[in-house]
């Protein structure tokens, strides 16, 4: 299974989506041929062009005649429904323009049914979402995950006037989405990307550890000076990506915690998900003696611990900042000392040992069962660790 990472710094758009997924390498001779199979009064053009002096692919969708007709529900549900796709392009498609019409209709106070799209429903929309899940669907992707989008500021005309960035729309489809405004007076994110992004999308993160094995860019209708118009999808193998790496330091000071209730409750932090946990004394403010908890978790186990801080402890208040980490590769060995397993810690460091540790739990109960001294069963652990990674 593939997934698409969308580097979303720019904005994005229906054609900006589908521009930067046929550049992953799908044949446009046979994007045009499907989507000409539409039978919508359009000409498509693919081309490449430049955004701030940078190459990206870009979709062109010329309307002939005198323009699309403002749709209802039912005129784009139909026109999904003849169209000759298959039949989970279909639905996707179905499932996009049901967020738009739902968006639609809540900002203008109309029913689903009597709502009607002007732009987003107009054939250079039909042939943006359509095509941008058809693509997905032939490159394979079972998975797409974004960054915080970019939504612009400023105003933007339309045809129920100017209105402000984001449109009332657009704002509508990104709620419970990141979203900033940084480096453009204009229109980031249409309705059309919002309601494509809002559907594709199961997770938004900023950029995550990935291994990808290509990038496409799709760009927009116009060079921005203050950034480049380019939506990036950087797409590979699901195994790759780890959207859930970020690691994240969780401080809290403490001065009217009973020690006993903070010692249980590092061994608590451990089991819900702390990579680490220390406590360290600290002088407050009126000279009072506290102690400082720090924890170190993962981002999946950061609600969950920051709700443990406050369940168990005393504290009232928390911060919590996103850190940088390296940690080596760790193996788990297991050897046997005076009869009794000891399991010893391996540290690598591309593919070489250079740190044998053996776990102390495993060599105290050897201590006490056979009365020797911890010292002597942690050196002979380890020496007996370190001949068998020579062997």
């Amino acid at each position: 299974m593939k997934f698409v990472y969308f580097d979303a710094s720019a904005g994005l758009s229906g054609d900006m989506i589908s521009s930067a997924l046929l550049d992953l390498g799908v044949s446009p001779t046979e994007y045009k041929t499907v989507m000409n199979g539409l039978n919508l009064p359009v000409r498509i053009r693919v081309r490449e062009v430049e955004r701030s002096h940078l190459r990206a692919r870009k979709i062109d969708v010329e309307i002939r005649g005198k323009g699309s007709p403002a749709r209802r529900w039912k005129d784009v549900a139909g026109l999904i429904k003849k169209a000759a796709l298959p039949a989970s392009v279909k639905e996707r498609g179905r499932t996009v323009f049901e967020a738009l019409f739902a968006a639609e209709a809540k900002v203008h106070g109309e029913t689903f049914d009597r709502v009607h799209l002007h732009e987003a429903g107009a054939d250079d929309a039909l042939v943006d979402i359509l095509g941008a899940c058809w693509l997905a669907e032939t490159l394979g992707i079972g998975e797409f995950f974004c960054s915080p989008l970019n939504v612009g500021a400023g105003s933007v005309r339309t045809a129920h006037g100017i209105l402000p960035v984001p449109p009332p729309a657009a704002a509508e489809l990104l709620r419970g989405i990141p979203v900033y405004s940084a480096h453009a007076q204009t229109e980031l994110v249409t309705p059309t990307g919002a309601a494509l992004i809002k559907t594709f999308v199961s997770k938004f993160t900023s950029f995550p550890e990935l291994t990808y094995d290509r990038i496409g860019c799709g760009a927009g209708g116009r060079d921005i000076e203050t950034l480049p118009n380019i939506l990036r999808a950087f797409y590979g193998d699901r195994r790759n990506f780890s959207p859930d790496k970020h690691v994240y330091l969780l401080e809290a000071t403490i001065d009217d915690a009973n020690p006993q209730v903070l010692a249980a409750f590092m061994d608590r932090a451990l089991e819900k998900g702390a990579l680490d946990v220390h406590l360290t004394p600290v002088v407050m403010k009126k000279n009072r003696l506290g102690t400082k908890l720090t924890l170190l978790t993962e981002s999946a186990a950061l609600e969950t611990l920051i709700a443990a801080v406050f369940t168990e402890t005393s504290s009232i208040g928390l911060r919590y900042f996103p850190v940088e980490r390296r940690a080596l590769v760790r193996r788990i060995e297991t050897i046997r000392l005076e009869g009794r397993p000891i399991r010893v810690k391996t540290a690598l460091l591309d593919g070489r040992p250079i740190n044998v540790q053996p776990e102390y739990e495993d060599c105290l109960a050897l201590s006490r069962a056979k009365k020797l001294p911890l010292k002597d069963v942690l050196r002979r652990a380890a020496e007996a660790a370190n001949i068998r990674l020579k062997g």
